[in-house]
């Protein structure tokens, strides 16, 4: 796997340039990557908002200045991006951004600790190389080498060079039918079943929609009202029945902590005997889930959607454990448009179909 890693790590970059650092972006993913920053005992000159976003306020002790400031102020420097984007419109303006001045995307873990480096690589070679032969084509395995790189370099032209529509995925890999159970984990405000409906012609025979935070489970029985044969379930998908803690915030990130609201939290295995395509959205649980639908796996050989980027760890564990369950699937790997490496996911399939006969 090394020997397919073109690049050096994008906190050894930072700590070595004298180029001024200016963050684009703020909230919690810029408070994050401060606090690298800081461990690593280096500063940032300036930060910057998209034009629409700045209004004389100031994020850190510092003034938030428009990019066309920042481009008066200093001839050359780095862009640090500290926040996620999937729209168009703002994914062109980075990727001219990229264009003009050097910018990186930092990986800070979404759940799990430690940073995604060369040397989290190198400690588990052996797994990346093994989750690499499982992969069923060559796009997959591109996919999965330019994310990689993306995420120990932070150069967002990994990303862009990989991009696959969402839709590619329904129409040649999923190939959804008008019949299919559905299990959605982590369903949100109901996005996602929007997003299969349209590849379903709106049909399908029944829907478990998965999601513990309140406000969302809420926005998701709203958004899907009307809709018959949904189960609705205010609970976290797990391993077990159980109660656990997660974080007192709507969103959609919206994750287990050590403390905060009590939420149910359920098997899959437990609630259903029977499912035709199950998708994995859980910030960080996806292991947990999946072993919490083991049996249903084994047994009906469902079509899978599990996202691979919320722990370090996932972009070969997961796909160890859905091949420790059925052999006989075939794993695809896509990173959707996304920067950073959010939506990237593995799509599974089983050579002869779904169910055993």
């Amino acid at each position: 796997m090394l020997e397919k890693i073109k690049e050096e790590s994008i906190w050894k970059r930072l700590t070595e340039t004298k180029l001024p650092i200016v963050l684009y972006g703020m909230g919690n993913g810029a408070d994050m990557i401060i606090d690298v920053l800081d461990s690593l005992g280096v500063g940032f000159s300036d930060i910057f908002a998209s034009d629409e976003f700045v209004r004389g306020h100031s994020f850190h002790g510092k003034k938030v200045l428009r990019y066309s400031q920042i481009c008066e102020k200093y001839d050359d420097f780095i862009i640090l991006m500290t926040f996620a984007v999937r729209d168009e419109g703002t994914l062109e303006r980075v990727r001219k951004m990229n264009e003009e001045h050097e910018l990186l995307a930092p990986t800070v873990p979404i759940a799990g600790k430690g940073l995604f480096t060369l040397g989290f690589v190198s400690e588990h070679e052996r797994e990346f190389d093994e989750a690499y032969e499982m992969l069923a084509d060559e796009k997959s395995r591109k996919a999965f080498i330019d994310v990689l790189n993306f995420k120990i370099s932070g150069k967002i032209g990994y990303l862009f060079d990989c991009l696959t529509e969402k839709s590619e995925v329904y129409e040649q890999i999923l190939k959804l039918t008008e019949n299919e159970i559905i299990a959605d984990l982590g369903a949100y405000d109901g996005d996602t079943i929007r997003e299969f409906l349209e590849h379903t012609n709106g049909k399908y025979k029944k829907i478990y929609a998965f999601e513990p935070d309140g406000k969302n489970f809420k926005k998701l029985k709203e958004k899907t009202e009307g809709k018959e044969n949904i189960v609705y379930l205010n609970a976290a998908a797990w391993d077990k029945d159980e109660t656990l803690f997660f974080e007192n915030k709507a969103g959609r990130n919206s994750r287990q902590g050590a403390s905060g609201v009590q939420v149910r939290a359920a098997a899959l295995d437990s609630v259903t005997d029977e499912v035709t395509f199950i998708k994995m959205d859980v910030e960080g649980a996806e292991a947990k889930a999946l072993m919490g639908a083991e049996n249903l796996i084994k047994r009906c050989r469902p079509k899978l959607y599990v996202c691979a980027y919320h722990r370090n760890e996932d972009a070969f564990y997961l796909p160890k454990m859905i091949k420790s369950f059925c052999p006989d699937y075939e794993i695809y790997y896509r990173h959707h448009p996304y920067i950073p490496a959010w939506e990237s996911n593995f799509y599974c399939v089983c050579k002869d179909g779904n169910a055993d006969e």
